[in-house]
């Protein structure tokens, strides 16, 4: 018997590539099948099948709601149900693994560069672009990498001159955060990694035959075993957290990716980049080798998480520095045996044997030890020097991580010999790499070494504070309160009057906070974080932590408020105005984005603040200023500023879309970012757009390529920061292969975007037309939302949110304030996910429908012409599209009226299938418009691979809903049962809900996100 789900026969003809992956996800699928067959016997296979056999050619679920195997899901026994949720929630993982392998597999090999791509998949350079010619239509996805990019940049005559400007400003900066958490516990991500390389060795055997040659040879057989064996110990491993991981676990599993693939995959980016752009501008510099940097917030994000201390954070940093040392140990180490270059055949330059000399006083033990040894190595001896300093370093930072005390520095160790930066650590490189080249000698490995070390210092990825608005003005309130320097309450004040008494308050020495806190836990938590953060700096230098993120950012105090704390920790000189912290809002819902241009150009306004961003007082006028002699530059206009400026802004996708809707959100983004380039433009301050995307659609996610060309007109200009959301870090970053492709389609999207803008976005008529669709879409989403008094109640008995706070998968409490049952409190991740569970996905698309019906039924033919129009030539409409798209592809109907149908209580039956059918009905007017528009028959028809992919995973989804349903439904009746006393289920609840929450995560792997 076979469990396998034939693809459907709609999609396109498949290559000898997509033969192959069909092949070995019948491989997969066979060994699973085994083992489930060994490990519980014929029964479960046989059910199993019951199970997947109702599910469309889409993978749909079909009309079930009298079937039989309903009835055998209502009536499986416990642990007949928790196995078939893991033997599903494990199927999930495995063609995962697969299809990212053979994603890899084919960057390897330059597959699908010949692919057809359908019409409604081409990229134009748009005809308002100064480099439009009749031959520029080009197919969207061939610019996604660097060997097609930049000829296509040389064929529409891009002056050299614009592109080296862009490569000596190119700034890409990925932020790994922790939230949602991975679903996946770190033990199996590595026989993940394990099944992966397994796969790789049957690939070399069976290369250039056939892969379902009946006849398998004895390596073949054997690595057939080693799959089974890994499946098998896969099996009887624990899919849920033992614990709820803390926020230094969260750290390891993000950390986990920079050890295992990006410390050795990022060096090649630079050169895939240096190579392509050499090869069609051979006279045009590559960018320098820390053009994409990664950032962190895991372990440094307080955002709604009260176990994120100072102290935490301070292990953080001193956990990267760690991490990092023991790798460039392992590189030196490499370096050594390669370079024994000898003094009899090779000649050194002065410096290095002056570098060696100094060497020999700092170090004698190493020159007592090795001198005889390496007399006529040395570039051996100079590594044996730098490998001592490094490890003396290393030595010292666990000391530091150790007692995590960050109110002291530790004294040398035995004053010895260490590097007190990656600077200085980097200097000893290239002088190896000068004495090589003066020789006519290259190394690769250290060049690597020399990337890595520009790239990652000594701090691995830079951490960022982030704090929400409210926690720093309540702060404030208190310090005011207690020193009684306020007639009111600081709350209290009006907007204008808070910030005119901060602007004082900043531009005087007078300390403001004692240095002993008589506040509050919260308040005190607050101030040690500003005081952590200057020791942060002292350490490790300024890169490992300058950026200050305020959440919910309404008002210009918000980001003044910050500023004071800062100056009161050292970190704001008012005498001088300048800072070492940046302070960055983050412009969430609807309303801010709205506000958000003008809280920026009121900060612009004020001059300490344009001081701070220009440097100093000194930088941004020529006069001389002291602590009483502020100068009043009020009137300044940016013609006078002579040093650039950079302000970060960040904008949430989360929580707009969750106040708004998707359509909504995103145009709100989409405008705020045009309005704040204007205003960036006349106070002479370049942006920088920080881009908070998760990894569902309904909280910004979805293909990042696609992403930044919809970015409006000048917004990147070369520079972007984008978040990677912990939930689809394994997806982009567990191969090597599939990060460095992940990496060149930002990197690539980030160039094209610089140089062929569109003109689109400047349009009006166009805009007007989406300000009509966005709004509409708003209403729309919040009547259901917000507005009917039903849906709070809808959510939280169809969804299973209640039972999702119970999963061991994050630090951070699922609500801002606990014990309220509000969506304001709620966070958009469990928001999300909830949906996600149960196959509505309403986030990513509810209100869309009505919108673009709205406009069509003024013009039908006229504007459905029109909005097709849009889809083919305006980037940010087809972005729009393509994520509703998508999401609606996933969407399960059946599955999801079957939630309401089962976990509804009887009182409340009537008005909830009322609420149903009013979101099926905005579900397929939404599917119907789509289709018109994008003129597909079928969603994704345009991309059959995703097609292909969802499909797969539709059909199994199925039935892990209806066990969940099931198990849920147990598990309330127990919780029901539990109040009034009297229990008749043979299960303890404990039971129930592990059997619950392992379908939870089936369905997140199935799905391939959790929100």
């Amino acid at each position: 018997m076979t469990l396998r789900l034939e693809p459907s026969n709609s999609v396109m003809t498949v290559s000898s590539s997509d033969l192959f992956l069909r092949h070995r996800l019948k491989v997969v699928e066979d060994l699973w099948e085994s083992v489930l067959r060994t490990e519980c016997g014929q029964e479960l296979v046989v059910l199993l099948a019951q199970l997947r056999a109702m599910y469309s050619s889409e993978g749909q679920a079909c009309n079930f709601a009298e079937s039989s195997v309903l009835k055998l899901v209502e009536q499986l026994d416990l642990n007949d149900a928790i196995r078939a949720a893991r033997a599903f929630a494990l199927y999930f993982q495995l063609i995962n693994i697969v299809e990212q392998h053979y994603e890899q597999r084919d960057r390897l090999r330059g597959a699908g560069s010949n692919t057809v791509v359908p019409e409604s998949e081409q990229f134009d350079v748009p005809k308002e672009s100064p480099y439009f010619t009749s031959q520029t239509i080009t197919r969207r996805r061939e610019l996604a990498n660097f060997t097609a990019l930049f000829p296509k940049l040389k064929q529409l005559n891009v002056p050299p001159q614009q592109i080296q400007k862009i490569m000596e400003s190119l700034d890409i900066r990925l932020v790994f955060t922790a939230h949602p958490t991975e679903i996946v516990r770190h033990t199996l991500r590595t026989k993940q990694r394990r099944l992966a390389q397994i796969l790789q060795e049957l690939d070399t055997l069976q290369e250039g035959g056939q892969p379902d040659s009946q006849t398998l040879s004895g390596e073949t057989k054997d690595l057939l075993e080693a799959l089974t064996e890994e499946i098998r110990l896969w099996w009887r491993t624990d899919e849920l957290h033992q614990f709820k991981p803390s926020v230094l676990d969260e750290v390891d599993y993000s950390l986990h990716y920079f050890k295992e693939v990006l410390f050795d995959a990022v060096p090649q980016l630079h050169q895939r980049l240096k190579r392509s752009l050499q090869a069609s501008f051979p006279y045009l510099q590559p960018p320098r080798y820390n053009f994409c940097k990664f950032g962190s917030w895991v372990g440094s994000d307080r955002d709604g998480n009260p176990y994120c201390t100072p102290s935490i954070t301070w292990k953080t940093a001193c956990y990267q520095r760690q991490l990092i040392l023991d790798k460039y140990m392992g590189s030196l180490d490499r370096l050594t045996q390669l370079l024994s270059l000898s003094l009899h055949w090779s000649d050194v330059l002065p410096e290095l044997l002056e570098s060696l000399e100094q060497d020999r006083l700092q170090m004698p033990d190493i020159y007592e030890k090795l001198a005889i040894r390496y007399r006529q190595e040395p570039y051996r001896l100079k590594l044996a020097y730098i490998c001592h300093r490094l490890e003396n370093t290393r030595d010292r930072n666990q000391r530091l991580y150790t007692e995590s005390d960050w109110n002291r520095h530790l004294s040398d160790i035995k004053n010895a010999p260490m590097y007190h930066s990656g600077a200085e650590f980097l200097d000893e490189l290239r002088l190896i790499h000068r004495n090589l080249a003066a020789t006519g000698l290259s190394c690769r490995d250290l060049e690597h070494l020399i990337c890595q070390v520009e790239i990652y210092g000594f701090i691995l990825a830079h951490l960022d504070i982030r704090q929400e608005s409210s926690r720093h003005s309540e702060a404030i309130n208190e310090i005011a309160d207690y020193l009684q320097i306020l007639p009111l309450p600081y709350t209290d004040l009006s907007e204008a009057e808070k910030t005119a008494w901060l602007t004082t308050e900043l531009k005087t020495r007078r300390p403001l906070i004692p240095a002993e806190l008589p506040f509050s836990e919260q308040t005190s938590e607050i101030i040690c974080t500003f005081r952590m953060l200057r020791a942060l700096q002292e350490e490790f230098g300024l890169e490992i932590c300058q950026t200050y993120i305020i959440s919910m950012s309404h008002d210009v105090s918000d980001l003044l408020e910050v500023l004071l704390l800062a100056k009161e920790a050292g970190l704001y000189d008012p005498a001088t105005g300048m800072g070492t912290i940046q302070v960055v809002p983050l412009f969430e819902t609807v309303e801010d984005l709205k506000r958000a241009p003008t809280v920026i150009q009121d900060l612009f306004e004020l001059p300490l603040y344009h001081a701070l961003l220009s440097g100093g007082y000194q930088k941004s006028l020529p006069v001389t200023v002291n602590e009483t002699d502020v100068p009043n530059i009020s009137n300044l206009k940016s013609s006078h500023i002579q040093v650039p400026k950079l302000q970060e802004v960040m904008l949430g996708y989360s929580d707009s879309n969750k106040d708004s809707g998707f359509l909504s959100s995103n145009w709100e983004i989409h405008k705020a970012q045009k309005a704040l380039q204007i205003i960036g433009d006349r106070y002479g301050v370049v942006l920088r757009i920080f881009h908070g995307r998760g990894g569902s659609v309904g909280r910004g996610g979805g293909p990042a390529y696609e992403a930044i060309l919809a970015q409006p007109g000048r917004s990147i200009n070369g520079r972007i920061k984008i978040t990677e959301q912990g939930e689809v870090l394994a997806s982009k970053y567990t191969l090597p292969e599939l990060a460095l492709y992940n990496l060149e389609t930002i990197a690539s999207a980030v160039i094209q975007s610089s140089l062929l803008g569109s003109g689109f976005d400047d349009i009006e008529a166009w805009n007007q037309i989406m300000e009509e669709l966005a709004d509409r879409s708003r209403q729309h989403y919040r009547a259901l939302i917000y507005e009917q008094p039903d849906f709070i109640d809808f959510f939280h008995e169809v969804t299973p949110i209640d039972e999702i706070s119970k999963l061991q998968i994050s630090s951070r409490p699922a609500r801002r304030s606990s014990g309220k049952r509000d969506l304001g409190s709620l966070r958009a991740i469990p928001w999300v996910f909830s949906w996600t569970q149960t196959r509505f996905l309403l986030p990513a698309w509810y209100g869309v429908g009505t919108a673009l019906n709205n406009f069509l039924e003024k013009e039908p033919e006229e504007h459905l012409k029109l909005l097709r129009y849009f889809y083919l030539k305006w980037p940010f409409f087809k972005m729009v599209i393509s994520k509703v798209e998508m999401t609606l592809s996933k969407v399960d109907l059946e599955i999801a009226h079957h939630y309401v149908r089962e976990l509804t209580q009887p009182e409340n039956r009537d008005r909830f299938e009322a609420l149903f059918t009013q979101i099926a009905t905005e579900f397929n007017l939404t599917r119907d418009l789509v289709l018109a528009i994008t003129e597909h028959q079928r969603l994704l028809d345009g991309d059959p691979d995703l097609q292909r992919s969802v499909q797969l995973r539709n059909a199994t989804i199925v039935p892990l809903g209806l066990l969940q349903v099931s198990l849920l439904k147990r598990l309330r009746e127990h919780q029901s049962q539990s109040v009034t006393g009297v229990i008749h289920s043979r299960y303890s609840k404990g039971e129930l809900l592990r059997g619950a929450l392992l379908t939870i995560n089936g369905i997140a792997a199935g799905m391939r996100n959790t929100g």
